[in-house]
């Protein structure tokens, strides 16, 4: 069998993919259940990620996301039995590419797929239902009546998070980096049933002169949003970014003036830096700044600790397919592809070019 891989060059500067032929590895541990693969999404590989924790190698396999169903299980394994339709999320640490006809998981990373749910959805919402409930749940603790700014909305993740903020009783406010965007948010319908928008107000960044943070204040009547998720932010004046995509970014100055009283701001940028005047704006706010760490149920380094991690995982996991079998969460998804464009599809994933969720089909 064929299993995608991803390699740096001699010089560690580029990442390449490359496909290579692997045995059908037998389950060799208790836990382990081994699944023959439908569907795998993509999602970027945090190379930096990995070499801080220790855990780059070689070659390191591609494609954690991943549906499938069950061919044969360990003697412990109690959860699962050959025949179930499965979906869950490859560890960091995984030898195993999830882009191969078979791939062997330990238990503890998958829960049952509902039936109604496709191959495809299944494997692409996953990592985006579970990133939502991270930051909306456990970092934010949206509740009725919050007023959410989910910035670049029309991204896979975005999307996600819009619907569950919606959901959970939160007005949404929500960015669009073009027309398509803003066009696609407009688009967007509540499930029958559901009287009010999933989005109060699309703001349109594409011109570069909108105010983000003017924008919020007024929908809010100058009282400020509650939870902004955002998907970067500048750092420094725009003449001093070099992309497009930087310059769509709101400032850091900007998310902290639409931050309510109490207001929560969980960020994707790893690399942020507060300066004195933005602490203490967010002192005098009360606010609070949280990072959303895509990995963080993988990390914790007490056993103790991350088994009660794996058990909330778990459960979020249930959570985001009883939503999808029930169209609640309605993914952005681009065309399923079949295995041999993988290499292809996740050299566009790992350039940050996909504006839709990637899935292989098998």
């Amino acid at each position: 069998m064929k299993a995608l891989y991803c390699q740096q060059n001699s010089s560690g500067e580029e990442i390449i993919f490359v496909f290579q032929e692997r045995e059908n590895l037998p389950v060799a541990r208790d836990n382990d259940v081994k699944i023959q693969v439908k569907a795998c999404a993509l999602s970027w590989t945090d190379i930096k990620l990995l070499s801080e924790m220790k855990m780059k190698k070689e070659f390191l396999p591609v494609g954690r996301e991943i549906a499938g169903v069950v061919l044969e299980v360990g003697s412990k394994v109690s959860f699962f039995q050959p025949d179930d339709e499965v979906v869950g999320i490859l560890p960091l640490d995984s030898e195993e590419s999830g882009l191969c006809e078979v791939a062997v998981i330990h238990e503890h990373y998958l829960v049952h797929k509902p039936e109604k749910v496709p191959w495809v959805e299944a494997a692409g919402t996953i990592r985006d239902g579970l990133r939502a409930y991270t930051a909306l749940h456990y970092l934010s603790h949206v509740s009725p009546g919050k007023t959410v700014l989910v910035m670049d909305g029309a991204s896979p993740f975005g999307t996600i998070a819009i619907q569950l903020a919606q959901h959970r009783g939160a007005k949404v406010i929500s960015t669009a980096y073009s027309l398509e965007d803003e066009q696609y948010l407009e688009r967007l319908r509540p499930p029958v049933g559901m009287r009010q928008p999933l989005i109060a107000r699309v703001i349109d960044v594409s011109n570069g002169k909108t105010d983000v943070a003017e924008s919020c204040l007024e929908e809010t009547g100058g009282l400020g949003v509650d939870i902004v998720l955002d998907a970067g932010v500048r750092l420094y004046s725009k003449e001093d970014e070099s992309t497009l995509k930087q310059q769509l970014l709101p400032h850091k100055h900007d998310i902290i003036t639409l931050l309510s009283a109490g207001g929560h701001w969980v960020t994707t940028e790893k690399n942020l830096q507060l300066d004195p005047p933005d602490s203490h704006c967010l002192f005098l706010k009360g606010a609070t700044v949280s990072f959303l760490n895509d990995e963080v149920w993988n990390l914790s380094n007490v056993q103790q600790g991350k088994y009660l991690y794996i058990l909330l995982m778990i459960r979020i996991l249930e959570d985001v397919m009883e939503k999808l079998s029930n169209s609640i969460f309605r993914p952005q998804l681009d065309e399923p592809v079949p295995l041999y464009e993988a290499k292809v599809s996740m050299e566009i994933v790992q350039k940050n070019q996909a504006r839709k969720r990637q899935v292989i089909q098998f």
